[in-house]
């Protein structure tokens, strides 16, 4: 009865928090624009500390959502895992796949320009307070899929219970801690652009580029809703009008792994899926799925293959580079870049980009980094009712 309670209350409290984001993203553009280096280096040093604390909590937020999810689902819970790994691949293929017709299609007909220099130095940062997590978010993964499929084979009541406290104790830390951060994080990420002069210098370089992967992002979110929406038999509007702030808060961090928090407040409002489905789906989804990163650096490879070499890869090197990009998707960690670095390997080996080639790769893509994730922690509510429609026909 309190737990139900205390929704109604948070429903009748007027949600500020897109007001807040808007904010820290104005103005941290303006504050980055007039600053000298010395503001910039406290800006940066704040930055640095917000990032830290981010970054330990986001594997304590992951053992604390997916373990009892685990749990409360019961023996399901094995046969969840799979659908959700073969989901997360299968989207983020198809997503490359998508990226791949598109850039053969539209890419011989663009002219852009490769000079993105011109941009100020960041001066070093000069106070940094280094919060080290207590395990990776790889390893908080495993640990919490071991974990909750041991409690549910050994039917220990005593770690279950455990687990439901852990769970209360993130909800709280999450609600108190991590939120009220998020908008002075964004703010000094965007001061930090402003003063370099990336968005005023870099962004219009690209902008086409930049553009259409934006619509491509749209189109994908609408097939991925549409398809969940058929599955579940469920209208996807009740998830999507809910994204906004984890929409944003992905556009300002550019990180699966630091919007997750607000992204669980998100689908956690949505009437159209039940909460242990959002506690293992949208911390899995932003570990595992990562489907507008995917099309990005597709499109991107394809566009600077042409900028530098004069040609786009064959068709089958596209296909064998889509194939194991959705792979490192799957393991890439949810921090800003995560997807491309973890796949510098392939962009070398496969499509025989020299330094120039990823370096590149890595410029332009910090660019659209962020939308990119807005769509991957978007596109996990999809996944989310995709599951809903799997396991929990008929409720």
């Amino acid at each position: 009865m309190s737990d139900l309670n205390e929704l109604t209350l948070q429903k009748t409290k007027k949600d500020y928090f897109l007001i807040k984001l808007f904010i820290g993203i104005a103005l941290g553009i303006i504050i980055g624009i007039y600053s000298n280096e010395g503001i910039i280096n406290v800006i940066q040093s704040i930055k640095y500390i917000l990032n830290q604390v981010i970054s330990f909590m986001v594997p304590l937020i992951v053992l604390g959502f997916i373990a009892p999810a685990i749990t409360k689902m019961g023996d399901k819970a094995s046969k969840m895992l799979g659908v959700i790994l073969i989901i997360a691949y299968a989207s983020s293929v198809c997503a490359a796949l998508f990226s791949t017709i598109a850039g053969y299609t539209i890419i011989p007909n663009l002219n852009i320009p490769s000079n993105v220099e011109g941009l100020r130095k960041l001066p070093e940062i000069i106070f940094k307070l280094d919060i080290s997590p207590v395990f990776s978010v790889i390893t908080a993964l495993f640990l919490a899929i071991c974990g909750g499929v041991a409690v549910v084979k050994t039917k220990s009541e005593y770690f279950k219970n455990l687990l439901n406290e852990l769970n209360d104790i993130m909800l709280f830390l999450v609600s108190k801690v991590v939120v009220p951060i998020l908008p002075v994080y964004i703010g000094t990420t965007f001061a930090t652009l402003s003063y370099e002069g990336a968005i005023i210098k870099r962004v219009p370089v690209f902008l086409i580029v930049i553009l259409i992967v934006i619509i491509g992002h749209f189109i994908w979110l609408a097939l991925l809703y549409s398809i969940a929406g058929i599955i579940s038999k469920r209208n996807p509007l009740r998830i999507l009008k809910h994204y906004g702030p984890a929409y944003l808060t992905a556009v300002g961090t550019m990180s699966s792994a630091a919007t997750l928090p607000v992204a669980l407040q998100c689908a956690n409002k949505s009437d159209a899926l039940d909460k242990d489905i959002v506690n293992f789906a949208i911390p899995m989804g932003a570990t595992i799925h990562l489907c507008g990163s995917v099309l990005t650096e597709t499109f991107f490879v394809m566009t600077i293959s042409k900028l530098l070499y004069g040609s786009i890869p064959s068709v089958g090197t596209m296909i064998l580079f889509c194939i194991l990009l959705g792979i490192f998707a799957v393991g890439a960690p949810g921090v800003p870049g995560g997807t491309v670095v973890a796949s510098l390997g392939i962009i070398i080996s496969i499509l025989g980009f020299d330094n120039d080639g990823t370096a590149l790769v890595l410029a332009i893509f910090a660019l659209q980094d962020s939308f990119g994730t807005a769509c991957n922690i978007t596109g996990d509510g999809a996944i989310a009712l995709m599951l809903q429609g799997i396991f929990k026909k008929g409720q």
